[in-house]
């Protein structure tokens, strides 16, 4: 599509419903933001040991990163030198040499071909080196999080960030050890609508007491008969007024990133939370450890396809599959040195928040369906006006400026040629 096309998709106030239903478009965007931006790939905990792998994807195309002999990671195309196979099929695992079930041609960690069978049946001149598996342009790790990017040129990760390293460092500071790890596996989510509708609704202060009516109600009716606990609390969160809402400050950056922050602080009453705040200022001291904890970021967008919620130690990782489904990851750190209790804590929210089977979840994909039924029809532009005439002051997660953001970074990225 011409540049002049694309630019008549977005006006200040609105998208044409073709950005979420148009096959064509999608492409696009596989090819100039997902494969030019940098993808988050997973966290180094992953591969701790020379040989353990996981498979991830970027830009839709397959992709293995692993752990080399000599201590760095790597991030390479999972296919074959010699047909293309897909080379690992596992999620994860380890693995001294990597084979190819098609042929049996067999790969070193960092690619290398290492063995070929019939050898013989090449040329003497057969360049070998040109055969492994290719490593990706360029991979970069910040702080235990590693991204790649399918472009040789572009920002580098520190400056691609930007303030996203924010949410990022405060993950990794409220650990006492200091360094986080990847506890267990991810719920996986299958959306039946484009991935931007998901980014859309992550900082959406004024969906919460319409989509999730019902999960309110019943988190606030078993609490008056059962009692409170930890999950129905955070069920009924979603019921906070308005003016609370319009109270949390949604910040947003250079690339789409955009971050939320003013929630109350989720110290919890157990004995087990003063022992970890007493492990954590043992390494920044008192007021560091003040200071790190009375962060108040909810969540945090690392646009195009990565997102966390620091407190809880949430990571979610967006995957578009075709313009209408999108694959959603959500991963629960462990933070080293602290008492087994908060891993628990955390472990508690992502199964009453981002749980495939959360009376939550189900609220948000039930509407996340119903806006990608209702943009394969009708008038043709979908509003984003929400708080548009206080451009100048302070947004809040009752404005859609961070929706604004990201498609002023979309259109950024999808007019570079």
């Amino acid at each position: 599509m011409a540049p002049e096309a694309l630019r008549a998709l977005i006006r200040p106030d609105c998208v044409h419903r073709r950005v979420y239903a148009d096959p064509a478009i999608f492409a696009l965007e596989m090819a100039r933001i997902f494969a030019r931006a940098w993808i988050y790939v997973g966290h180094e905990s992953q591969v701790a040991q020379p040989g353990d792998f996981i498979t991830a994807s970027v830009a839709q195309q397959p992709v293995v990163m692993l752990r080399h002999d000599d201590g760095g990671i790597r991030v390479l195309h999972n296919r074959c030198g010699h047909r293309g196979a897909l080379v690992v099929t596992q999620r994860s695992g380890r693995a001294a040499l990597l084979r190819c079930p098609y042929h049996g041609w067999t790969f070193r960690t960092d690619g290398a071909l290492d063995a070929i069978p019939a050898a013989e049946g090449y040329d003497p001149g057969f360049d070998r080196a040109a055969h492994g598996m290719a490593a990706l342009p360029r991979v970069a790790n910040y702080r235990g999080f590693v991204f790649a990017s399918l472009a040789e040129h572009g920002p580098g990760l520190a400056d691609f960030l930007g303030e996203g390293r924010r949410a990022l460092d405060n993950m990794v500071e409220r650990a006492p050890g200091g360094a986080l790890e990847v506890a267990g596996g991810a719920f996986r989510a299958i959306q039946r609508n484009n991935w931007k509708i998901y980014l859309e609704n992550l900082h959406d202060g004024l969906h919460a007491q319409v989509v999730h009516q019902a999960s309110i109600a019943a988190s606030r009716a078993v609490a008056a008969s059962e009692g409170p606990s930890f999950a129905l609390d955070v069920v009924a969160a979603n019921g906070a007024p308005l003016r609370e809402m319009a109270a949390l400050q949604v910040n947003c950056y250079p690339y789409g990133h955009s971050d939320m922050r003013g929630f109350r602080k989720t110290r919890a009453a157990d004995p087990a939370f003063a022992e970890y705040e007493a492990a954590l200022a043992s390494r920044l001291g008192r007021e560091g450890a003040e200071s790190v904890l009375a962060d108040s970021l909810h969540n945090a967008l690392v646009y195009p396809s990565f997102s966390v919620h620091p407190a809880f130690q949430q990571l979610r990782v967006i995957i578009p599959e075709r313009v209408d489904r999108t694959i959603i990851e959500v991963w629960c750190l462990r933070m080293k040195g602290a008492p087994p209790l908060m891993h628990r804590r955390n472990v508690a929210f992502a199964n009453a928040v981002h749980s495939p089977s959360s009376i939550v979840k189900v609220d948000d994909l039930e509407a996340y369906e119903r806006v990608q039924a209702g943009l394969a029809g009708g008038p043709d532009w979908v509003s984003l006006a929400r708080g548009l005439g206080r451009a100048d002051g302070p947004a809040t997660a009752l404005d859609e400026r961070f929706m604004r953001n990201q498609y002023a970074a979309w259109l950024r990225y999808m007019e570079a040629a």
